[in-house]
């Protein structure tokens, strides 16, 4: 398997790790009937600042998480993979780690930039094929 493959696969442990992370607090403040519900309604109460921050980061690894893998389809399919992009797969991936602590303890200007860190690299990886 190649690196960004690779890559992949462990930001997909990722994503299920955050989402662990995010729905055991969730559980415990909304409640399972809630949670387990359809949701038809908005909960009776808010999530607190924390786990609301740990469900953005969540949701914003799933929205990332579509373009690096669209990202390392295009390496992979193109048979693109060098150095570089392997660099930028593994860029991803560490920013991605360190987003969701920034984004919990709520790091400004910090989060965005690891945010940015994790896009550009996704970016760079295409436009790396691209060439």
């Amino acid at each position: 398997m190649s690196t960004e493959l690779t890559v992949l696969a462990l930001a997909i442990v990722l994503q299920a790790v955050q989402y662990f992370i995010f729905a055991v607090p969730a559980n415990l403040e909304l409640g399972t009937g809630y949670t387990s519900s359809a949701r038809d309604y908005p909960p009776s109460k808010s999530l607190s600042v924390k786990t609301g921050r740990l469900q953005r980061a969540m949701n914003n690894h799933f929205e990332a998480l579509i373009l690096f893998t669209a990202a390392v389809v295009v390496v992979t399919l193109g048979d693109q993979s060098t150095a570089f992009t392997r660099g930028c797969a593994w860029a991803y991936l560490a920013a991605r780690v360190a987003y969701v602590p920034a984004y919990y303890l709520g790091w400004r200007p910090w989060r965005s930039a690891i945010f940015g860190v994790g896009f550009f690299a996704t970016l760079l990886m295409v436009l790396a094929a691209l060439v």
